[in-house]
């Protein structure tokens, strides 16, 4: 979807619905009205507020059909809570609240009144952008193999963004933010939700040289052949029991002059985890094509960063397979050898997605980046710990951790620092070769999961792994502009933040 622009005055002549927003106050025992938007409506909301018709409490949406007040027919009015509790993210939230009410109304287009918001925080840039990301995630919806007939029956929202005044620079520059990484998270969302018969790790790597097509990415992709001429045992090993070959897709963005290092982001783009030899129960595998959401959100953050021409230099890495028990699929106790020449010992084939990041890890390890993130549906203990409301994070540098919560925490994302202990790599330890690819001991599934992908990173570069098993789909019960069911995008937004701290 995209967000229009115009001022209040023009818009209102041809618009028949108009979004305003109001907040309250409270002192001592008084709760008020706060409206910060145009005079001619304030009587309106004022009246509504009185008459308890509309409190302006948090997620209440309440619309005025054939109203005789102002030029708008309808006049849709979003409570924002308690003024003091107002932030960046709430803003998303209302804005995607507004939306699903102008789609279950069936309405097909609006007046957002920005004045009516604004007036709550200080950056008018970034209250526009979290605007235009809380309406364009909330549109969102994936129906590329709905038939003809169905998507007919199916009518578009569209959204205008008025204020009083000519919009200034600033609010232009918000809502042009806002579009670019709203549209990437859709695109990771788009990635994520494409069946396994559709999305595997050639049909990847195409989508994302089409996507990067008139970006300054440079995209590269290794085929079989040249993956094993590289020594990538574990991407390799884990991509023999499927039919569809592996793809290691590198993706190239230099926003700064070449002596600055780059960041390295690195994600698992596992296209289907049938759990291969140790074949995974038949309940909900289906979600299984989700396996590869950390894949799918480096790349669509990649794409963001170059579109938003950040002025860093990038590199997005993306090992793909699929993992099925094909009759040439590796076995319990077959042993590995990663890029860096360690060795594995297979103990569990549905512990595949740490085999595959660890060639991508020695990989980036090698180009010597600022540091290195990593991102991957890995682990099943991450669900257990944190549920589908934050992110596990793992670093052992306390500075790089504190710079991702701090670019959480400007995206609007939650993550949760996790135990990263020697002990944990202790626990990695394989019998006949170097590393096993499940613990010796049954606690600390996603500490020592991270554990071991920390082993193919010189430890003289940081590190943060992010463990989106919980956040990567299905989050709708949590936030307003997530999809019912289906890939959220989870930590493009956070690593677009902290692609701006470097």
């Amino acid at each position: 979807m995209k967000i229009h622009m115009n001022s209040y005055d023009k818009d209102s002549k041809k618009a028949k619905t108009l979004i305003a927003f109001a907040a309250t106050t409270k002192s001592k025992d008084k709760t008020s009205l706060k409206y910060t938007g145009p005079v001619n409506l304030k009587n309106l909301i004022e009246k509504q507020f009185k008459e308890k018709s509309f409190c302006a409490a948090n997620g209440e949406a309440i619309l005025f059909r054939d109203n005789s007040d102002t030029e708008y027919k309808n006049i849709l009015l979003i409570g924002l809570g308690d003024a003091k509790g107002i932030s960046l993210e709430s803003v998303r939230s209302t804005s995607a609240n507004a939306y699903k009410k102008l789609a279950a109304e069936k309405l097909c287009s609006a007046s957002i009144l920005f004045d009516s918001l604004s007036g709550f925080l200080k950056s008018e840039s970034d209250t526009a952008q979290a605007m235009t990301e809380g309406l364009s995630l909330a549109a969102y919806k994936y129906d590329d193999n709905l038939s003809k007939e169905k998507k007919k029956n199916e009518k578009e929202i569209e959204c205008t963004i008025v204020t009083q005044k000519a919009p200034s620079s600033s609010v232009k520059k918000g809502i042009q933010s806002g579009q670019i990484i709203s549209d990437s998270v859709n695109f990771a969302r788009k990635l994520g939700d494409m069946p396994g018969n559709i999305l595997y790790p050639e049909t990847l790597a195409k989508f994302t040289q089409a996507e990067a097509k008139g970006t300054k990415v440079k995209v590269s992709v290794w085929d079989k052949a040249r993956i094993k001429k590289e020594k990538m045992g574990g991407l390799y090993g884990v991509a023999l029991g499927s039919s569809a070959d592996p793809r290691f897709i590198i993706m190239e963005y230099k926003g700064a002059p070449a002596s600055k290092k780059p960041l390295c982001f690195v994600g698992k783009g596992l296209t289907f985890d049938s759990g291969g030899i140790s074949i995974k129960p038949s309940q909900s595998m289906d979600e299984m094509k989700y396996d590869m959401c950390g894949g799918a959100n480096v790349i669509a953050a990649v794409l963001a960063i170059a579109k938003l021409g950040l002025k860093v230099n990038v590199l997005g890495l993306i090992p793909s397979s699929e993992n099925m028990p094909g009759p040439a699929a590796n076995k319990p106790g077959d042993i590995l050898t990663a890029r860096n020449g360690k060795t594995v010992e297979v103990l569990n084939t549905d512990a595949e997605g740490r085999l595959i990041l660890m060639d991508a890890l020695s990989y980036a390890t090698e180009q010597k980046p600022q540091a290195i993130f990593s991102a991957a549906t890995l682990t099943g203990a991450m669900v257990i710990a944190l549920s589908n409301i934050h992110t596990g994070i793992f670093a052992k540098d306390d500075k790089l951790a504190s710079k991702v919560e701090k670019a959480a925490e400007a995206s609007g994302e939650l993550v949760w620092r996790m135990p990263l202990h020697p002990e944990h790599t202790k626990d990695m330890a394989g019998t006949h070769a170097d590393l096993s690819n499940l613990s010796c001991f049954r606690g600390a599934g996603s500490s020592t999961a991270a554990a071991f992908l920390n082993e193919f990173v010189d430890d003289s570069i940081p590190y943060c792994h992010f463990d989106i098993a919980g956040t990567a789909w299905n989050t709708a019960n949590r936030l307003s502009y997530s999809p019912k069911k289906g890939a959220t995008g989870a930590m493009v937004r956070t690593f677009i933040e902290i692609a701006k701290l470097f």
